[in-house]
């Protein structure tokens, strides 16, 4: 058995080291400037191996991008578990999962500056957004699917109104980075879930 995880673990950590470098070279050069060869070599391992975790580069990609989308919705859904109010008013709900989900941002600003990049690029398969968005990030649905039967939240369709949700989250997020003395201030922070607010509300 512990031969078993022994033998596990080198595997698993090249793996990592192929994601992050792809993270880092992706984010700093963009995807079609960055080669495997390059993303092999930056995570020491042999081309070889990163064709074995991923058959192609844009397998990498489409990778990558769930596996920073289920980062982001774990440290959301475990910070929801420690919310004493959560369920007791729609609202309230809403915007602690949107401070949370600046507070993540903030927190990690490359894979943030990946999110900008890449959440609204062709490079990424439409198939692996719309997994992202409806398994993943499954509490928004929720969300918005109650906010909608109390008639609190505009009545549109559900995958029109997670796109809505993610551009302004997008937008917000790119207005802290271009300005990150305001990520910090409770009114700016407010501002941006009002905004996201009226933009989701019914009328």
């Amino acid at each position: 058995m512990t031969q078993t995880v022994a033998n596990k673990k080198p595997k698993l950590d090249k793996k990592q080291a192929i994601l992050d470098s792809a993270l880092q070279l992706f984010v700093e050069q963009g995807f079609h400037g960055t080669s495997t060869a390059s993303i092999a070599k930056k995570a020491a391992v042999a081309t070889g191996t990163l064709f074995h975790h991923f058959p192609s580069k844009d397998d990498l990609l489409n990778h990558l991008f769930v596996s920073i989308k289920q980062e982001l919705a774990d440290d959301i859904t475990q910070a929801l578990a420690n919310f004493d109010n959560a369920g007791k008013d729609l609202k309230t709900d809403a915007e602690y999962l949107w401070q949370q989900a600046i507070d993540w941002a903030l927190k990690h600003p490359i894979k943030q500056r990946f999110f900008l990049q890449f959440s609204m690029s062709n490079d990424i398969d439409a198939a692996i957004r719309g997994q992202a968005m409806n398994g993943i990030l499954h509490f928004v649905v929720q969300l918005i699917t109650k906010g909608q039967q109390q008639k609190i939240i505009a009545d549109f369709p559900i995958p029109l109104m997670l796109e809505n949700c993610h551009g302004q989250y997008l937008a917000a997020i790119r207005y802290f980075t271009d300005n990150p003395q305001w990520g910090n201030d409770p009114s700016q922070r407010q501002a941006s879930f009002e905004l996201f607010w009226r933009a989701m509300k019914a009328q």
